[in-house]
Parts: C-alpha cells; structure tokens; sequence
C-alpha cells in the first residue's frame, strides 16, 4: 500500500478520534468496588473529608455517597446530608433491611474521576448504572440510581 494512503488513513482515525472525543460530552469517571468502602458505610464510619449525599427516601436511600470536599456536585437530584455515626447508622441500617427483603449485599465503591483519582465513595446494591461526568477542574455530575432501585426485577 502506498505510505501516502496509509498515512491519510491514519490522519483520518485521528481526526475521528479526536471529534468524538470532543464531542462526547466530556470525560467520564466511574467506580470501582472497593472492600474498605464497603467496610466503611457497614461500620458507620463518618469521613470528614467528604461532603455527603443520599439518593432516595431517608428512611431506605437507594445510594449513599461522599465526595472529595475540594468537589463541586453539579447536580440537585441528591440531598445533601450532614451526617453523624448516628445519622449514618439509620440510613445503612435502612438500606440493608430494604437489601435484605430483596437478597441482595450492599457493597462500597471508590468514585474516580477520568484520570484514575479517587474523589469519593459510594454504597449501594451493586451493578446499579450511573454516570459520572467530570465538568471541569473539580466539579462533576453523577446520576442518581434509579428510582426503583429495590425492585428492579419486578
């Protein structure tokens, strides 16, 4: 083949790349299991480094997390929470009773941004399908769980 069509091809998935990069949205972070989150939530561990949030109802919340305080959250779909070993232990506590009638674990993840940095962490029934979105220098959106987190199968 001649190195000058190779060489336009090549230009050409570049240029493709580079446009759907772009154009995408942004970059994405995502979570990764993590034992010592999990660890964390179950004992009611209260980081104050983070800023803490639930999805859902305060009596059964379909995710807990906590971002990195130096973080923005872009979104108002969770509630914000000032939360106590108390505070914690009523919402874990909750989610585990409404995990149980389902049989299902509850389990803690690292929330990392697109670079592989951790800024926060997350408990939840796992295989739940969020987005997390960097926006900009420290500032991401993350979807909330869906709604019926609980009764998926029904």
């Amino acid at each position: 083949m001649n190195l000058q069509v190779v060489l336009a091809l090549f230009a050409v998935a570049v240029a493709l790349v580079l446009a759907v990069w772009r154009f995408s949205g942004g970059p994405y972070g995502k979570q990764r299991p993590s034992g010592e989150a999990t660890a964390a939530y179950e004992a009611f561990r209260v980081r104050p480094d983070l800023t803490h949030y639930i999805s859902g109802s305060d009596a059964h919340p379909n995710a807990l997390m906590g971002i990195d305080a130096s973080w923005t959250l872009a979104s108002d779909l969770w509630t914000k929470r000032e939360l106590t070993p108390e505070v914690m232990k009523d919402l874990v506590q909750g989610m585990q009773a409404k995990a149980l009638e389902r049989l299902a674990p509850l389990q803690g993840f690292d929330i990392l941004d697109h670079r592989d940095r951790q800024i926060g962490t997350w408990f939840s029934l796992p295989g739940l399908h969020v987005t997390i979105r960097i926006l900009g220098e420290n500032r991401v959106e993350i979807s909330t769980p869906p709604l019926n987190t609980y009764h998926m199968d029904e």
